[in-house]
C-alpha cells in the first residue's frame, strides 16, 4: 500500500469518501459521488479499500494520540511529563459530555466517532455495489468483500470498546434513517462483527507481499476475534482461533524483543498487522508523542549543549513531546533482569541522565528519515506474542495453569531472560496474576493496556493505586469510566441516542 500512496492516488480521496462527513449525523452529506459512477472496475474498488485504510491513519485512530488517548492514559503504563489539556480528561478521569466534545485537537473524541462511522457507511456502499457489479471474477469479489467486512468489523470493535451500545446498521441505508438510528445492545453487535471476521478470515490471504504490505490478514481478523472472545470471556473459543493463529499462520515470534521495533525492520514475521506510513506523503507524528523534547533534558540543565551536540553528532535530536512516557510504577516494578526493560524504559542516553524516562521502542530520533511531524514509522496493531498471552491466559481460565498455559506464557518469556526464567508451580490467581504482568511488560505503550484492565474488571482498583506525574486520577475515577460518554453534538442530532440510557453511559 505504500506503493500506491507514494503514487500519487491519495489526491483521489474525495472520490473514496464516497459517504463521508464531518459528523455521522450531519444533516446534509457533503459532495457524494454516485457510487454507480465510481464502481465500475477491479481498480475502482481496490481504490475505495485504499480510502477505508487511509481513514485509518487519520489523526483520531492510528496516526496520532488519536485511539490511544483511551487505550494507554488513565492505565498504569505511561503517562505525560506534564500538564496537558488534550489528554488530561482521560488521564485525569475528568471526562464529561462537553469536555470530551471540545477536544478535537489532534483527533479528539466526536473526530474518533465520525471517522469510524465514516468507514461503516462507505464499507456499507461498497459491499451493496460488491453484490450488483459484474464486472469483477470471484476471486476479486470475495478478496474485496473479506477486506470491506475487516475493516468495518474494526470499525465497530472500537466504537464498542469505547461506547458500548451504539448505533448499528449493516446496509446503505438512506442518510435520514441513519439520523434517527438508536443504540444497539453491545453483545448482538459483537456476535455479529465475530461472524463477519470469520468470513473475513475464510476470504482473506495469509499474507502479502510488496504494494500489498499494511494490509489486512485472514489472521489479523482471527486476532479480533480472540480480542472479542476475552471480552465476551469465552475462553475455549478464544484459546481455540489464538492456538490457530499459533499453529497455522506465518508468523513467529523473534529471537529478539528490540528487533520487532526497529524502524528497518517493519513487516516482520512477529507484527501480524501494521498500519503503514509514509515520509513526506502519508506521515505520523504519533512517534513524537514518545520521543523526548530537549527543553526537558538532560537531568542536569547545564549539559543540555553538550546533549544536543551529542545528538548532533548522529543526526538525531530531542524533538518530541514527551507526552507518552513510562509512569513511576512501570520505572519501578519493571524486572531489572528482563531484558525487555531496555526496550520500555530508558533513563540514560549517550552518558547523559534523563530527567525522565523514556521508551525508546517507540520513539525514532532521526532526524535526516524521520524528523519531527513527519515519521514514515509504521504503527503495530497487533504482533503474535500478544496471541501467545492470549491463548495462555484462556487456556487458565479454563483449566487453570497447565502445561498448555505455561507453553504459551513461557514462550515469550524465553527471549526476556537469559538464563531462561520459565513460569511454574503457581495456582489459577497467581498465574492470572502472571498474566497481567507480563502483559505490562511485553505489550507496554502499545495500545492494549486500558482495555485489559478493563474488561479484566481490575481499572478503577489499578487506577487507584497507580502513581501518575501529573494530576490525580485515583481521586476522580468512577465505575462508569470503562466507557466514554457519546459527543454531545451527535445526540443533539440525534436524540434516539438517549432513549436506552439517558444517562449517557453514567456521565449525567
Amino acid at each position: 500500500m505504500k506503493y500506491i500512496i507514494k503514487n500519487g492516488i491519495l489526491p483521489i480521496m474525495a472520490v473514496i469518501m464516497l459517504l463521508g462527513c464531518d459528523s455521522f449525523l450531519e444533516e446534509k452529506p457533503k459532495d457524494i459521488v454516485s457510487p454507480t459512477n465510481f464502481f465500475n472496475t477491479p481498480a475502482e474498488f481496490e481504490l475505495a479499500i485504499v480510502g477505508l485504510y487511509n481513514l485509518y491513519k487519520d489523526n483520531s485512530l492510528h496516526g496520532k494520540v488519536g485511539l490511544d488517548r483511551y487505550y494507554e492514559n488513565g492505565a498504569d503504563v505511561i503517562g505525560p511529563n506534564r500538564v496537558f489539556d488534550q489528554v488530561e480528561p482521560t488521564q485525569n478521569y475528568t471526562l464529561s459530555e462537553s469536555n470530551i466534545s471540545a477536544i478535537s485537537q489532534g483527533g479528539g473524541a466526536p473526530l474518533t466517532w465520525q471517522n469510524l462511522y465514516a468507514i461503516i457507511l462507505n464499507s456499507n456502499t461498497i459491499l451493496e455495489q460488491l453484490e450488483i457489479n459484474d464486472a469483477l471474477n470471484e476471486d476479486e469479489r470475495d478478496y474485496f468483500r473479506g477486506q470491506t467486512l475487516f475493516l468495518r468489523s474494526y470499525a465497530y470493535y472500537h466504537l464498542t470498546n469505547l461506547w458500548g451500545d451504539v448505533p448499528y446498521y449493516r446496509d446503505n441505508l438512506p442518510i435520514s434513517e441513519i439520523q434517527a438510528l438508536p443504540r444497539t445492545e453491545v453483545e448482538q453487535i459483537r456476535n455479529d462483527i465475530i461472524v463477519d471476521l470469520q468470513a473475513a478470515q475464510d476470504l482473506l490471504p495469509d499474507s502479502y507481499t510488496g504494494d500489498d504490505l499494511g494490509k489486512a490478514s485472514k489472521w489479523t481478523a482471527a486476532t479480533v476475534m480472540v480480542k472479542l472472545y476475552l471480552i465476551q470471556k469465552n475462553w475455549q473459543a478464544a484459546k481455540n482461533k489464538a492456538e490457530e493463529i499459533i499453529n497455522s499462520s506465518p508468523h513467529q515470534l523473534l529471537d529478539d524483543y528490540a528487533a520487532v521495533f526497529d524502524q528497518f525492520n517493519e513487516y516482520n514475521s512477529e507484527n501480524i498487522w501494521e498500519i503503514d506510513f509514509v515520509k513526506d506523503v502519508r506521515s505520523t507524528d504519533w512517534v513524537d508523542h514518545f520521543t523526548p523534547r530537549i527543553r526537558d533534558e538532560p537531568k542536569d540543565p547545564t549539559q543540555r549543549s553538550a546533549l544536543s551536540a551529542a545528538l548532533a553528532e548522529r543526526n538525531e535530536g530531542f524533538t518530541g513531546y514527551g507526552l507518552a512516557i513510562p509512569l513511576p510504577g512501570y520505572v519501578n516494578d519493571f524486572p531489572q533482569n528482563d531484558l525487555r526493560r531496555a526496550s520500555n524504559i530508558t533513563t540514560n542516553y549517550l552518558g547523559f541522565e534523563m530527567n525522565f524516562p523514556y521508551m525508546p521502542k517507540m520513539w525514532n530520533l532521526d532526524q535526516i528519515n524521520s524528523p519531527r511531524g513527519n515519521h514514515g514509522d509504521n504503527k503495530i496493531i497487533f504482533r503474535l506474542a500478544d496471541v501467545y498471552l492470549m491463548a495462555a491466559e484462556a487456556e487458565n481460565e479454563l483449566n487453570g495453569p497447565t502445561a498448555t498455559a505455561y507453553q504459551y506464557v513461557n514462550r515469550v518469556r524465553e527471549r526476556a531472560y537469559e538464563p531462561d526464567m520459565p513460569l511454574s508451580g503457581l495456582t489459577q490467581e497467581a498465574f492470572r496474576q502472571a498474566i497481567y504482568d507480563e502483559r505490562r511488560w511485553e505489550l507496554g505503550g502499545e495500545g492494549h493496556r486500558r482495555l485489559d484492565l478493563i474488561r479484566w474488571g481490575i481499572l478503577e482498583e489499578v487506577v487507584k493505586s497507580t502513581e501518575y506525574r501529573v494530576w490525580n486520577p485515583a481521586a476522580n475515577i468512577q465505575p462508569y469510566h470503562v466507557l466514554l460518554p457519546i459527543p454531545t453534538e451527535e445526540f443533539v442530532l440525534n436524540p434516539a441516542l438517549l432513549e436506552s440510557d439517558p444517562s449517557n453511559n453514567g456521565y449525567r
